[in-house]
């Protein structure tokens, strides 16, 4: 199994919405194939993260951020760069990319239209069936599809809870799982439960079933802080969370969704937050009137 660097320090943002001098995408090889894209908290506040996979045939993209504008976001650009590279030392014509999803909430699809007229390029589609589809998954969302980067196999799993598309992707050949926004050092929003924790389970067993080295999901939103979440709509996050998780967490998460599955609203945890219920705005007014709570207490 490849050996994974996660020796590196997240831009943490600012205090006020200043311009930043901080790059738009702030990039980490955790293997020579494999490479980690944050999109900066100080141009949007999800600040998500972003995976590039390379294989011997084809690329895989997971998530394309939060913002549309290429020249705020300059993704593609980021991205042909880092293919550039990697045909250097690998070369082959008519090397291919996947534009894929871990979901297709706003800020993890905005960023498609960049690669609409790339060449050798195909973007996933946005709904469950055209997930299944793209990927040959037969039974959602029970199934799940091996998918060939060439000489690079992975999993993709369905994860509905979050979002009705939401997958999980798995490489054995470094052990990654990557989860999306269904499992990650923040809150984690729900609209189906059934779905989040039959999700979860399947997670759990198939990390049972095969050697999952580390867990990424698509944002940090806790501090170092048990407990802890930066507030809603935060540019500055200092003091994070690691965003590698285990399979312990996945467990903890698991366990966790089970004891609060009939009580709607906000449950805090360690390392994460569980919102039984989707609405993010009806969740920011949640985690307002805590706030005051906290400092009023009222």
């Amino acid at each position: 199994m490849t050996d994974l660097d996660f020796d590196v320090r997240w831009y943490p943002g600012m205090r006020s919405r200043r311009r930043s001098a901080a790059p738009p995408i702030q990039v980490h090889r955790a293997a020579p194939n494999t490479v980690l894209l944050r999109q900066s908290i100080a141009d949007n506040f999800e600040a998500p993260f972003l995976y590039l996979l390379f294989g011997e045939e084809r690329a895989l993209l997971l998530d394309t951020g939060a913002t549309a504008d290429a020249t705020r976001f300059p993704l593609r650009a980021t991205v042909d760069t880092l293919i550039e590279e990697w045909l250097q030392g690998h070369p082959r014509d008519g090397y291919e990319l996947i534009v894929a999803h871990s979901h297709a909430h706003g800020d993890h699809v905005a960023g498609d239209g960049q690669f609409t007229d790339r060449a050798h390029t195909r973007v996933v589609g946005h709904s469950a069936g055209d997930v299944a589809a793209f990927f040959g998954i037969g039974s959602w969302p029970r199934g799940a599809a091996r998918f060939d980067l060439g000489g690079r196999v992975l999993e993709v799993i369905p994860t509905p809870g979050h979002h009705p598309s939401a997958v999980a992707i798995y490489d054995e050949g470094t052990g990654i799982l990557l989860t999306g926004d269904t499992v990650y050092p923040g809150r984690l929003y729900v609209q189906d439960f059934p779905a989040f924790q039959e999700s979860l389970r399947t997670l759990c067993d198939f990390s049972a079933a095969h050697p999952v080295a580390v867990v990424l999901g698509a944002h940090i939103e806790m501090s170092t802080r048990p407990f802890r979440d930066f507030p809603l709509g935060s540019t500055w996050h200092p003091d994070e969370a690691p965003l590698p998780l285990t399979v312990r967490d996945l467990h903890t998460v698991r366990d966790a969704a089970a004891r609060v599955a009939d009580r709607p609203g906000a449950h805090r945890f360690a390392n994460f937050i569980i919102w039984n219920g989707p609405c993010r705005r009806e969740a920011a007014a949640q985690s307002a009137r805590l706030l005051l709570f906290r400092v009023f207490g009222r």
